[in-house]
This record gives structure tokens, sequence and C-alpha cells, in this order.
């Protein structure tokens, strides 16, 4: 039998239509809980030997909502913990859009969250200013609002400097930095600071916001990937080096395709050329 033109484009359609439609069903139902760990060396710049194998466990974009469910935001938490960090950092996006019924119970699921060092947060672009915060606080979690915290580790400092999403001028960013003298680590939900970090000479970043592209199709990528310096993984702008996570949840769409929610497991290395 011979197919005519026609005929064989409205199979091609079909084809490409089902696939699709399988995909999008997949990463609904499936791949958007499938949490795991990702663990990454984050080169820092005039890091002290004594800190050098610090370990991090970073987790940001949670987005609690009636389509991220408390089981997911729980077997992260429980992710992070296995892992036995130094330190934890949350990268904010708690819950979407501000969604105040949400905020209160994200905060109570993350209450576990326990390390030698402290459990640190800051906010990202859905975040309530104040009853995020609020809620954190509640929960015995540091927030840094434009601030600066030390920690004594193993008889070395490092700071945390966490921003706020919407501090993005450079003398804003620089104001958070003013008279820092100790390895500073640069908390900023968005991966955008990095130009900033760069020029005021930070040495490291950790990130979230992008969701590593949430949607990732083969053979074009994802649609934010122009949009930011770095959309997933480790990147590098001079002397700065950063790394921005994937994140938890989801927002606008519940799916992930080629792009699994992650827990990172960050270790601090020393920069063998400083």
């Amino acid at each position: 039998m011979v197919l005519s033109r026609r005929a064989v484009i409205k199979g091609l359609l079909a084809t490409g239509v089902g696939a699709l439609t399988g995909t999008a069903t997949y990463g609904a139902a499936y791949e958007r809980h499938q949490i795991g760990i990702t663990r990454a060396l984050l080169p820092v710049s005039g890091l002290a030997p004594a800190l050098d194998g610090l370990r991090i466990a970073f987790l940001t974009d949670i987005h609690h909502s009636s389509t991220v469910p408390a089981d997911d935001v729980t077997a992260a938490v429980n992710l992070a913990l296995a892992q036995n960090p130094d330190v934890i950092v949350l990268g904010g996006d708690y819950v979407t859009f501000g969604d105040r019924a949400f905020v209160g119970p994200v905060a109570e699921l993350l209450a576990p969250l326990k390390a030698p060092h402290g459990v640190f947060a800051i906010l990202g672009n859905h975040d309530d200013d104040r009853d995020m915060a609020a809620a954190l606080e509640t929960q015995h979690i540091d927030v840094l609002k434009d601030a600066r915290t030390r920690l004594e580790i193993r008889g070395e400092r490092l700071e945390l400097a966490g921003l706020r999403f919407w501090t993005r001028r450079p003398q804003d960013v620089a104001r958070v930095l003013r008279n820092s003298t100790d390895t500073v680590l640069l908390l900023a939900h968005d991966p955008r600071r990095l130009v900033e970090a760069s020029s005021l000479g930070v040495p490291a970043v950790l990130s979230g916001h992008t969701h590593g592209g949430q949607v990732v199709i083969p053979g074009f990528g994802a649609v934010a990937r122009r949009t930011f310096p770095v959309l997933a993984g480790l990147g590098q702008r001079d002397d700065t080096s950063i790394f921005v996570s994937r994140g938890i949840g989801t927002v606008y769409v519940p799916v992930r395709i080629n792009c699994p929610p992650e827990v990172a497991l960050v270790t601090l290395e020393r920069r063998s050329d400083i």
C-alpha cells in the first residue's frame, strides 16, 4: 500500500503529539517527585586550608503548594540530613506567589533541619519579606536579609552574606559586603548576582531561582537558558565561582522534564592557584 504525503505528515504529527503528551505526563506524575542528591565541588579563592572540604547542604525553590506536597519537602529534608552536612543553606522560594496558606506549614516541614554550624536562609521573589522570614525564624532558622553572619569553624572564619531578591544595584550589594575581612560566601537567590559578586571580588556564590529550566527539551534545551549566566550547576566569572541548584519544587506548571529536582551537597574547595 502506498501512503500519500498527507497521510505520512499526519502520522508524524500524531506520533510527535503522542510523544510530547507522554513526556509531559511522565514529567508531571513521576520526574518532579524524584528528588536526588547532586554533589558539587565549589572552588573558593582564598579559602583557609582548615575550611577546605566544608560540606554545605543546599535546598532551594521548594514552592510548597497544592502541587508540591509535604511529602516532597520531607523527602528533601531527610535527604539533606542523611548527608551529615556541616552547614545547611536554604535558598528561597519556599511557597509560590507568597501563598500564606503554606507559609507556616513549609516552615514546620523545614524545622527538623539541623547542622553543627547552623541553618541559614535567604528569601526568594515568591516569599513575603515579613511573614516568611518570621515563620522560618520561629523554627530557629536564621534568615539573612541583606545581612552577614560570621561562622567560626575549625579555628577559621567564614562569612555568609545573604541578599534580598530585589537587592541588585551594585552599590546596594556592596553595602551588604562592606568591611568584610574574612572569606565571603554570597547567598543570592538570583544567579544574575554573579556579575556584582565578581566585580566586588566575592569568591563564591550559591543561587537557585532558575529551577534548572524545569523543562529541558532535547535538541533545544531550556527556554530560560539565555536569561541567566548559569542555568544549573557550576559556573565561573573571573575569580568568582557559582553553584546554581535546580531546586526542589515547580512553578507555573507542575512538570519537570529532563530536569529532576535536587538537594545539593556543595563542598568548598580551596583553589590551588591562590
